[in-house]
């Protein structure tokens, strides 16, 4: 499975982290950055990011900054980009099974490098239920 990963300085541990845990899990990486923990503009690293798995670059994106929010904002601004905040097992799983999500975004300052890292295998690992579900993320 080919993944791209993406952060901003405050995402850039969980980032370096969550990407050799994929690698060693056999997935190919896209990395759009950041390469350090020096501040810069989060759409920088999303946009790319969101264009790639728009255009089946990737089959799935992840996106860390401190709150999730900024990277999540971003990316569902690209058509075929269903992009979710996920800050525990629930919501990560949810996000897949209901919304088809294809962008997982991580809140750095908010949970724990341990649980980000299982979000992304429990997010990478989980497939669309579709049926009921197809039909409201088709109204997206």
């Amino acid at each position: 499975m080919t993944i791209a990963i993406g952060a901003d300085h405050a995402g850039f541990l969980y980032k370096s982290t969550i990407n050799k845990m994929l690698q060693k899990s056999g997935h190919r990486i896209l990395d759009f950055g950041a390469d350090s923990e020096l501040s810069v503009d989060y759409p920088d690293h999303a946009h790319p990011l969101a264009d790639a798995v728009a255009h089946g670059k990737a089959d799935f994106g992840i996106l860390i900054c401190g709150s999730g929010n900024g990277v999540c904002m971003t990316a569902n601004k690209h058509k075929g980009v269903r992009a979710a905040l996920c800050w525990n097992m629930a919501t990560a799983s949810l996000a897949r099974q209901h919304n088809n999500a294809n962008v997982i975004c991580l809140p750095a300052r908010f949970v724990s490098l341990r649980m980000a890292v299982s979000l992304v295998k429990i997010f990478i690992s989980t497939s669309f239920e579709g049926g009921r579900h197809q039909l409201r993320v088709n109204k997206i």
